[in-house]
């Protein structure tokens, strides 16, 4: 895949953030006495919106209470989420290599802006990403392609060049929705399964597989080789047309 953008999901794609995740989930769940949720149940609206995750574990649809759970969510995060994120561990690499070898590199994601660069900045220079969209940038959501469309305007590139990469189905979608080619990676709670049915280059074990060649086209026959074929073949006829004179 000859790529010259490599745009990427945030959590279950670059990080893990599900430890700080499932505290802030819980904590805000418990106050309001929705404590069947699981942690699985937790992880598995990582990619959603707050909104969206908080109806589907608690069954409120009201939206003045679900903006109320999302401002309690954003306070627990500002204690617990960083501290509680860590970068998988072929990360940092395959983002130096990208970034090493010419591409432009960023992130689109539901999670604040403001966040994710409190993480990145632990482990990159600063503006060492060329772009990040943040849950804050844009008026809908993944899987609206908003996000994805926007990051491509502004770095000045075509869809065409531009492959993005994350872990779940929302994120497929996001990428069909936009014209954008698709990566699945299955750091989190989709399995390559769901992620195949959505249009997809490759579905990944580890980002590494970004860095790898794909195979070259088998090569056609040489002229030369064409021309020591129909040489062979008439020496073939010559000598059967001569046996069958002497015999």
């Amino acid at each position: 895949m000859n790529y010259t953008t490599y745009l990427f999901d945030f959590d279950y794609t670059l990080a893990d953030s599900s430890r700080g995740i499932v505290t802030c989930f819980r904590n805000v769940l418990n106050r309001h006495g929705y404590t069947q949720p699981t942690d699985d149940d937790i992880k598995r609206t990582i990619g959603k919106t707050l909104e969206d995750s908080f109806s589907i574990l608690s069954g409120v649809t009201d939206p003045l209470q679900l903006a109320e759970f999302k401002k309690e969510y954003v306070k627990e995060a500002d204690t617990h989420m960083t501290v509680n994120t860590v970068l998988f561990l072929e990360t940092k690499s395959v983002l130096i290599a990208l970034k090493d070898s010419g591409a432009r590199i960023g992130i689109i994601s539901t999670k604040f802006r403001y966040r994710i660069k409190e993480l990145l900045d632990q482990h990159f220079p600063e503006d060492f990403l060329d772009i990040i969209i943040g849950g804050e940038d844009v008026k809908t959501p993944k899987p609206s392609p908003e996000g994805l469309l926007l990051a491509i305007k502004q770095l000045h590139v075509t869809k065409a060049e531009t492959l993005y990469i994350g872990d779940s189905t929302v994120d497929a979608e996001t990428a069909q929705k936009a014209g954008v080619d698709f990566a699945g990676i299955t750091h989190g709670m989709t399995t390559a399964e769901e992620l195949q049915r959505y249009p997809h280059k490759k579905i990944m074990d580890s980002l590494e597989e970004l860095l790898k060649q794909e195979p070259l086209p088998a090569k056609a026959p040489k002229n030369s080789n064409v021309r020591q074929i129909i040489f062979l073949l008439a020496l073939s006829a010559a000598l059967a047309a001569l046996f069958y004179f002497l015999t």
